[in-house]
Formats: C-alpha cells, sequence, structure tokens
C-alpha cells in the first residue's frame, strides 16, 4: 500500500504568501521615522509622539505580523527575526511616547537589554551568512547600530550619535532593497535585482534527512 505521507525531503507548504516584503517595508518606515531625531532635527514632543507611532504601527506592527507569518510558514530564522525585532520596536515606541512626556528610560536596563540584544543578533548574523550576503551585511549593520548604543551608553558620549544615525540610514536602505528585489522578481517571474548568495557554504551529512524546516527570508 502506498504510504499518503508526505515525503521526509518534500519541502512544506506555505500557508501565507511570503511575508518577508512585509516586515522589512515596516522596518524601513520605522527607521524612516527616527532619522530626523537621530540626526538632531527633530528633538520636540510632538517629533517624539510622531515617530512614536511609525515605531510602533509599522516597525513593531508590520514585523511581528511578518514574524507570525513567517514562523506559520515554518520559517524558523525568518519568524524568529521579525518577530523578536518586533517587540523592539514597540520599546522604542514606549520610550518615545515618554520622552514626549519628559519622562527618560532607566539607563542601567536599557544597557542590560542593549547587551542582551547584541548578543542575540551577533548570532542571527552569522546564521543569515548561510543564506545571502545582504542578509549577512543587513544583521552585521544592527550589530554595529547595537554597539554605537552600547558605547554611548558606557561613555555618555555625544560622539557616536551619528554613527547611530548612518547606521539607521544602511539598515533602513538594505530593507528597502530585499523588498523591492523580493517583490519585483516574483512578480516579473525572472531577476530584476539581484540578491547575492550565501556567505557561507551549509553543509548536511547524507545520513541525516533535510528537516523540512525552511529558514529562508
Amino acid at each position: 500500500m502506498q504510504s499518503s505521507q508526505p515525503s521526509a525531503a518534500s519541502p512544506p507548504v506555505p500557508v501565507f504568501a511570503e511575508p518577508t516584503p512585509l516586515g522589512l517595508l515596516g522596518l524601513a518606515v520605522g527607521c524612516a521615522a527616527l532619522l530626523p531625531i537621530a540626526f538632531g532635527q527633530a528633538l520636540t514632543p510632538a517629533a517624539f509622539r510622531t515617530a512614536a507611532m511609525y515605531c510602533l504601527l509599522f516597525g513593531g506592527g508590520c514585523q511581528f505580523l511578518a514574524g507570525m507569518m513567517a514562523l506559520v510558514n515554518k520559517n524558523l530564522l525568518g519568524g524568529t527575526l521579525f518577530t523578536t525585532f518586533a517587540f523592539n520596536w514597540v520599546i522604542n515606541w514606549h520610550v518615545l511616547s515618554g520622552l514626549s512626556e519628559g519622562r527618560l528610560p532607566d539607563p542601567t536596563v536599557a544597557l542590560s537589554i542593549d547587551l542582551c540584544f547584541a548578543v542575540i543578533f551577533v548570532v542571527l548574523t552569522f546564521a543569515f551568512g548561510f543564506y545571502s550576503k545582504l542578509l549577512f551585511a543587513f544583521l552585521l549593520d544592527i550589530d554595529v547600530l547595537f554597539g554605537c548604543r552600547i558605547a554611548k551608553e558606557l561613555t555618555h558620549s555625544a560622539a557616536f550619535a551619528m554613527p547611530i544615525a548612518l547606521a539607521t540610514v544602511l539598515l533602513g536602505l538594505i530593507a528597502l532593497y530585499l523588498a523591492f528585489a523580493i517583490l519585483l522578481n516574483t512578480a516579473a517571474g525572472r531577476t530584476i535585482l539581484t540578491i547575492p548568495g550565501p556567505l557561507f557554504s551549509p553543509t548536511l551529512p547524507e545520513s541525516v534527512p533535510p528537516s523540512g524546516d525552511s529558514t529562508h527570508t
């Protein structure tokens, strides 16, 4: 009798359409909202309140939705990244909302959390290197961003403000490129914008069957 169970080598059938562009576009909009503040051009309560809402709805909302969809699609790596980063954007909303009312976040707690995030993103950077050089650069930029934030919190120096702003610009630009590449390439059925291949070469022992877990992003 022929087995009705799918082969172990069969890739999982996605439940949702590819959610990565949604998460990346939300990230880009959130970065754009932070730029006037990061460059010191808008430091008013109104600017903080406005940026806070974009961080919540786009940075947090879009990435949380994309993360949940990716996890349902059995995209472990992409779903983990988007979901974790989504809650970080909710924290950005909370901090900016507090700043609009003159309330500052506790610097000791902020430093502790940033150190934890730095460790998380370093590991995720290595993992994404098995999928694309550009994804590796994307995560590496996040590593630099958190590194500058930690250095600023430790030294209380304004010298790190500009590197943080520039890293935010680069993060938004890479996110836009990746989102546009996926959307345009899918719509055209051919490569319009190239996404570089893996930085590292994954190896799988012949005796170990594929897990069926899609970790692309």
